[in-house]
């Protein structure tokens, strides 16, 4: 039995930097990466941003720092407090929601010049009804023209080998160990349970964390007719090469209404 999202995300709070060799260095890198895309696609000198799967802030807060005026959501109550923890200890003016990407009526009245959604967290949406319907709450949060910019794991390769393991690597902090990898129990076709491991050194032994939640496989074309089908246009798809981010990048434009 997995923890529902919520509760996994909330579990995973406190250690999820720990899965990069250095979370500053990751959040820097990859606000450049997505930053390029939104100067190319939203060149508004007030570009307005909505990240509906912040997380712990590795996306939202590096784009803050940048300059973007950002807010940010999540279904993870832990994972809100941690990022407005770590906002604050940036000084950092961040907006914070707890809100399920495919109900965003808790967020503040506006329209976005754009909506993020990064680190792979479509594929927790379980069947394509539920992504259609986020969908249509990110095309809700987005002005005529607006961009809707996700990141998936590259399923159209994957489904090919049904890899079950992802790693492990092995970080060194202050000269004490630490070691990270991914399990995934394939369950049929599509659906995975995820298995977080994450091991390390400390002062007192060796201290391990252990979550585990459901992705389920999704290929870029049904990704893309969902998009198509909830009033998205130009829909086209961008790889690492090209990005410099770690994952594979949708962009869309909402049509005018």
């Amino acid at each position: 039995m997995t923890a529902s999202l919520s509760d996994f995300y909330d579990k995973f709070a406190g250690d999820y930097h720990l899965i990069f060799e250095n979370w500053e260095a990751s959040m820097t890198r990859q606000a450049a990466a997505i930053a390029s895309i939104l100067h190319r696609e939203c060149p508004a000198a007030d570009t307005t941003v909505l990240d509906c799967a912040c997380g712990i802030g590795t996306q939202t807060l590096g784009l803050a720092r940048l300059g973007f005026s950002i807010t940010g959501s999540d279904v993870s109550t832990g994972a809100v407090e941690r990022a407005r923890s770590e906002a604050a200890l940036r000084s950092l003016d961040v907006p914070f929601f707890v809100a399920d990407m495919r109900n965003l009526d808790e967020l503040p009245a506006g329209e976005f010049h754009a909506v993020i959604c990064m680190d792979n967290a479509l594929p927790h949406l379980l069947s394509d009804p539920d992504i259609a319907q986020a969908a249509d709450q990110v095309r809700g949060k987005l002005r005529s023209g607006g961009i809707f910019i996700a990141s998936i794991r590259d399923y159209d390769e994957i489904l090919a080998q049904r890899p079950v393991v992802q790693g492990p690597v092995f970080y060194s902090d202050a000269g004490k160990r630490r070691i990270v990898f991914q399990l995934w129990d394939w369950q049929d076709e599509r659906l995975h349970i995820f298995h977080m491991y994450i091991t390390r050194e400390t002062s007192t032994g060796w201290a391990n964390f252990h979550g585990a939640s459901v992705y389920r496989a999704v290929l870029r074309d049904e990704i893309t007719s969902i998009l198509k089908s909830r009033g998205f246009t130009n829909i086209r798809w961008r790889f690492p090469r090209e990005t410099g981010f770690y994952q594979s990048i949708v962009i869309a434009t909402a049509a005018a209404a």
